[in-house]
């Protein structure tokens, strides 16, 4: 026999083994029919939490660099290394295409990446000062001018090709966005970017292709039911856009509708949107997708997950973009006889107030913002991201770790035990 099962064998004398062996079967078939018990429920739980939400705003994938020249860039460390520096292309889901800049120049953006557009504060131009002058760049320079001759006389840059005007431009954003020590191979291209780099003004960032409000590209109401939800407000460059309920909206007889009550399937810049809930309907959420096709305005950042690698919009194509409305109907409770709680009913009293929903109800007073829970006490506790079943399923997936663990320990000890009983 090993030392391993001498030793084990050493602590189990004090015990005939197969009569503790025999003892484990029952404790371990009990404690693998409670685990298998409570699978079901967890998984229960885990489907009644809300899915995570879609990306919003323009999506792309980079098809690469295509009109571009050749940089030097000088690093921290001293070393000197040749980067190729211009204008890439894009592809945007559902239709369209965009030419862009690349925001760092640490990093050769990989093809076939994808992207969403974001905003400064969620890019790489976070609290970067010379955002706003990264976006004149990019409203005075190729591709945006195209009169080539005009820009390499304002640039004293003698004469430029496309090429030179693309990594010029690049080095000029460059500098702008990292400070970093890099010029252009080529003279002219150097020129420019010198020019671009001085002479930059400073402009407001640009707002989403396709937004909502509250919120930068998309819009979360919350109330009670029996109430029109809202409003949330469609921002957009394109003629019209389509509004699209969800099935579960569609499924709880909750409409969205103008102010006035009318159901909208279409909107367009600065239209008001409502979620109008039934009285009645169960506590629960809903959304909607407002869909179009506009032009990505110049100076958008697109965001691939690397830093490094942050494009930023120089041109657009009509392009599809996609952004998505949320509403929530937290749970409500009325007054019992006593003054405690009743059933789980509609009562309109107890958030702020929201639009009714009757056959002469107008206007405004609905409730906006992060969506609230109530609690059994009455206190209304701000949405986080998480749900009340997330300490729920976080503790059903421990306690069937723990119980799979001392299953599989029974259950391998048994062998052993027994093993010894025969030996002994």
């Amino acid at each position: 026999m090993s030392a391993p099962v001498g030793a084990l064998g050493a602590a189990s004398a004090s015990a005939p083994g197969p009569v503790r062996g025999s003892a484990r079967r029952p404790l371990a078939v009990a404690l693998l029919t409670a685990a298998l018990a409570a699978a079901p429920a967890a998984q229960a739980v885990a489907d009644a939490a809300p899915a995570g939400r879609a990306p919003e705003g323009a999506r792309a994938v980079l098809d690469g660099l295509k009109t571009y020249g050749q940089a030097v860039v000088r690093t921290k460390d001293g070393a000197v290394r040749q980067i190729p520096a211009g204008l890439y292309e894009m592809r945007v889901d559902g239709g369209g295409m965009l030419q862009t800049y690349g925001v760092g120049a640490a990093g050769y953006a990989q093809p076939q990446a994808r992207y969403t557009e974001s905003g400064w504060g969620s890019s790489p131009l976070a609290e970067n000062g010379d955002a706003g002058r990264i976006r004149w760049v990019l409203e005075h320079s190729y591709p945006q001018l195209n009169d080539l001759a005009g820009l390499a006389k304002a640039a004293g840059a003698g004469a430029l090709t496309a090429e030179s005007a693309a990594a010029g431009t690049q080095v000029a954003i460059w500098r702008l966005a990292e400070g970093a020590q890099v010029e252009a191979s080529d003279p002219a291209a150097e020129k420019l970017a010198d020019y671009l780099q001085h002479a930059a003004g400073r402009l407001p960032e640009p707002p989403a292709s396709l937004g909502l409000e509250p919120g930068e590209v998309s819009g979360e109401v919350s109330g009670p039911v029996g109430s029109r939800l809202g409003p949330v407000t469609v921002r957009t460059g394109a003629q019209s856009v389509s509004v699209t309920p969800d099935a579960a909206a569609t499924a709880m007889g909750v409409r969205v509708v103008d102010a006035e009550g009318r159901p909208l399937t279409t909107a367009g810049n600065g239209t008001r949107l409502y979620f109008e809930v039934p009285v009645g309907t169960p506590d629960g959420s809903a959304s909607v997708t407002v869909q179009g096709s506009t032009k990505v305005p110049v100076g958008r950042v697109f965001t691939s997950g690397i830093p490094a690698q942050a494009q930023i919009v120089a041109g657009s194509s009509e392009s599809a973009t996609t952004v998505t409305a949320k509403a929530m109907w937290p749970k409500q409770r009325t007054a019992g006889p006593a003054g405690g709680t009743g059933g789980e009913t509609a009562t309109m009293g107890e958030l702020s107030a929201p639009v009714p929903v009757a056959p002469a109800a107008a206007g405004a007073g609905v409730t906006a913002g992060a969506a609230a829970e109530e609690t059994p006490d009455g206190e209304r506790l701000a949405v986080s991201g998480s749900s009340a079943a997330t300490p729920v399923i976080a503790s059903l997936a421990v306690g069937l770790v723990v119980l799979g663990g001392m299953v599989v320990l029974l259950l391998r000890k048994r062998p052993l035990e027994d093993e010894e009983g025969g030996e002994a």
